[in-house]
């Protein structure tokens, strides 16, 4: 086998089923699919050959939603750590998240963390600008900045604040029109929820804990569906968590308004009565919900009502976390879990199939996130698939067999809150291809 630089990144996976369809030869050369073809059919010539037979093929999937945490808190994450952990969950573009120390408020912060993502080389990272100055929700940051920086920032957001001030989210939506630009809110009023613990309801009742009404979340999606329609502007809902949320975007929707939304893969499978047992791993903003919300959570990512999965991948260091649960910080760890909780939450109970996956995993987020038109040429940068000659090679190979339990300890995230350490979850992420390149083989980073 040559190990050439010529052949390095050439490549003949066979057998692999096309997001769940039937199963073909994808041949890679030069960090681009080169051909597809019925199984068995593909020339091996001097690429390096991957068996991939009872594997799914994916477009590498794209998270909207990532906490990098550095600058500032590599005690918790780095890009570098936290761009393996994506690489293991058949991630190959992230967008980062502002909320940083200091803030992703200005064009020379995005470009920095840009840089750390390229420097990592497991996956593309965008970063997220801050709306507003330092997050303080009183004065919009430099938006046009950071767009013309490097870094090219298209999403901005307060993640971990609300803008609360509706004159000032009017501005943002109209600033970021110039250049194609999206906000997204973080939907949380925050006088609704001062000292709020748990979801409000029979759960925070029984624990004695300051509940989170759904209305705190929905009363502001309401307010900024309005503005985006009143503007004409691209608006994304963080995280959304209730019943009442996803009919709200229903409606939005079927006006016509630019509104996008995510949910994540907590918010589809685990619900309040986790809480009752006070451990802070379940700690998390906006809270878990109900049965009922999850349900209807399913349902609107089914019926793409709900636009796509983002992880909301929140590391803590575990001090953070290993204490009583009114000190605990919010958060959980989800980039290496993700597929296989969307796979037992919407797969596994038909909601969804693995084309359905690719599209909510995949395809929506790269549109969401302006990756689509990063290329093409020598440094082709597009994301969100599909599986086709001439696209960027950026794939991931997926068992959906396995059921084994979650093992923290095999997790290259820096930090250890996730809420399904120890569960039974099916899948496991096999290979993860980044324009060719493999960043994780048979289940293991390779570079």
């Amino acid at each position: 086998m040559s190990t050439s630089a010529e052949t390095e990144s050439d490549w003949v996976i066979r057998g692999a089923s096309l997001t769940g369809g039937d199963p073909a030869d994808i041949t890679i050369s030069g960090g681009l699919i080169t051909a597809v073809g019925p199984a068995g059919t593909a020339s091996q010539g001097r690429a390096r050959v991957l068996d991939a037979t009872g594997l799914i093929a994916l477009p590498g999937l794209v998270d909207l939603h990532t906490h990098l945490r550095e600058p500032g808190r590599e005690d918790a994450e780095t890009v570098a750590t936290g761009t393996a952990a994506a690489a293991l969950g058949g991630y190959t573009a992230v967008h980062a998240m502002a909320n940083t120390d200091p803030v992703a408020d200005t064009a020379g912060v995005v470009e920095q963390v840009w840089r750390l993502g390229q420097q990592a080389g497991r996956c593309d990272v965008w970063p997220v600008g801050a709306v507003t100055t330092g997050l303080g929700g009183t004065a919009l940051a430099e938006l046009g900045a950071m767009a013309d920086s490097a870094a090219r920032v298209r999403l901005f957001s307060d993640d971990g604040q609300c803008v609360a001030d509706a004159r000032l989210m009017r501005r943002a939506l109209e600033y970021v029109k110039a250049f194609d630009g999206v906000v997204a809110q973080h939907a949380q009023e925050p006088r609704l929820t001062e000292g709020a613990q748990v979801n409000e309801g029979e759960i925070s009742a029984r624990l004695g804990l300051t509940g989170w009404p759904a209305v705190a979340e929905e009363a502001i999606i309401a307010r900024d569906c309005l503005l985006a329609a009143h503007v004409g502007s691209a608006l994304h809902v963080c995280h959304v968590s209730t019943a009442g949320s996803v009919e709200i975007l229903r409606w939005a929707k079927a006006k016509g308004w630019r509104v996008t939304a995510e949910v994540t893969p907590h918010h589809l499978l685990l619900t309040d009565e986790l809480a009752t047992g006070y451990d802070p791993v379940f700690k998390v903003n906006p809270p878990l919900r109900t049965a009922a919300d999850v349900a209807a959570l399913r349902e609107g990512l089914a019926d793409g009502t709900i636009d796509c999965v983002a992880t909301d991948h929140a590391p803590h260091p575990a001090e953070a976390k290993q204490t009583e649960w009114g000190e605990a910080a919010f958060g959980m760890t989800g980039l290496e879990t993700a597929l296989r909780v969307v796979q037992q939450a919407m797969v596994d109970t038909g909601l969804l199939d693995w084309a359905g996956v690719a599209d909510r995993m995949s395809l929506r987020p790269a549109v969401i996130g302006r990756l689509r038109d990063r290329g093409p040429g020598a440094a082709d940068t597009r994301q969100g698939g599909p599986v086709a000659v001439g696209y960027p090679a950026n794939l991931v190979l997926y068992d959906p067999a396995p059921g084994l339990p979650v093992d923290t300890g095999t997790h290259a995230s820096r930090s250890r809150n996730s809420p399904y350490a120890g569960m039974k979850l099916p899948g496991q992420v096999i290979a993860t291809f980044l324009r060719g390149t493999p960043t994780v083989l048979a289940g293991r980073l390779v570079r």
